[in-house]
């Protein structure tokens, strides 16, 4: 396995992982959330699925976007079967992209995100993105334990 690959099954699996968690979700508690201050179960769902596609255009742009018009934001989350359904053309393009790229190009291409902070390799950003989602799945059980709800075995 080349690292192109190892970052793809990554990728994979923390979705893999993320759906486990969000289909474990009662329809019921999609608006809950720990305090007030805090996103609902489906605004993190939400703002994970709209994060990678920000993310890949930024990929594509070799960094940060000086503007950025969400897809999602005009839209209302209905269900989560519909969120995905509506998500899977970005998730596709998003892997087809990350498909695309060779192992040189992983160190060989920066992203640039002084605007936030940093400027990393492209490696780095791919690794960036899978954790990003894997947090947000651990506190979406955090949120499944607080809300008294049996949480989905995801160490299988």
């Amino acid at each position: 396995m080349n690292a192109i690959e190892a970052i793809v099954q990554n990728l994979s699996e923390v979705r893999r992982r993320s759906l486990i968690i969000w289909e474990s979700i009662p329809d019921s508690l999609l608006d809950w959330r720990p305090d007030s201050e805090a996103l609902s179960m489906k605004e993190m769902i939400r703002h994970v699925l709209e994060s990678e596609h920000y993310y890949h255009l930024a990929l594509l742009n070799e960094g940060s976007l000086t503007s950025y018009e969400s897809p999602y934001e005009a839209r209302a989350f209905t269900t989560l079967k519909d969120e995905l359904r509506f998500s899977e053309t970005y998730r596709n393009e998003f892997m087809n992209t990350v498909n695309s790229y060779t192992e040189e190009d992983l160190s060989r291409i920066q992203i640039d995100r002084k605007d936030v902070g940093y400027i990393r390799s492209l490696g780095d950003m791919l690794m960036r993105i899978a954790y990003h989602e894997a947090v947000h799945s651990g506190q979406l059980l955090d949120y499944l334990r607080t809300a008294g709800v049996k949480r989905p075995k995801v160490w299988d």
